[in-house]
C-alpha cells in the first residue's frame, strides 16, 4: 500500500491555488473549476472545492477550513532559505519560524488561507538526513 494524496476542500479554490503555487514554487494542474492537484515524485496534494463532496454523499462528509489534526508535510533543500523567500508573504499565516526539532528536522510550520497547518522542513541531524536519504529535493 502506498499513500498517493492527500486532499484538501475549500470554499474558496482559486484562493488556495494560487496560494500553493506561490509558496511551492510549482503550478497547480486545474482539472476542473473545482478540483487541482500539486503533483510530487512522492505524493499529490488534491484541492477541491465544497461542490466536490456531493460526489462522495454529500456536503455532511467534510467541512472547509475546519482542521485542526493534520500537518501537511514538504521536504525543502533549505528551510531557512525558504523561509527568507517566503516571509513577507507569509507574515499573517506564520505559526513558528524556523527552529530545529529534537527529531532532527529544521522546521517552518504556517498556515493556508483556509488554516490548514504546513510544515516545510530540512533533515539536519545526521539520523534524519539518513531517513530521508532518497527520498527528494
Amino acid at each position: 500500500m502506498n499513500l498517493l494524496s492527500i486532499r484538501i476542500i475549500t470554499e474558496d479554490i482559486d484562493r488556495l491555488l494560487t496560494f500553493y503555487e506561490y509558496v511551492t514554487e510549482t503550478p497547480l494542474t486545474k482539472y476542473t473549476e473545482d478540483f487541482a492537484e500539486l503533483q510530487t515524485p512522492f505524493g499529490t496534494l488534491a484541492i477541491g472545492s465544497t461542490r466536490t463532496l456531493h460526489f462522495f454523499g454529500g456536503d455532511g462528509i467534510a467541512k472547509a477550513a475546519q482542521n485542526r489534526t493534520v500537518i501537511i508535510e514538504f521536504k525543502v533543500t533549505d528551510v531557512d532559505k525558504e523561509y527568507e523567500r517566503l516571509a513577507g508573504f507569509l507574515q499573517p499565516y506564520i505559526v513558528q519560524k524556523p527552529t530545529t526539532m529534537p527529531w532532527g528536522n529544521r522546521s517552518l510550520l504556517f498556515r493556508d488561507p483556509d488554516g490548514n497547518l504546513i510544515n516545510f522542513f530540512t533533515p539536519v541531524s545526521p539520523e534524519a538526513i539518513k531517513k530521508f536519504e532518497g527520498k527528494g529535493v
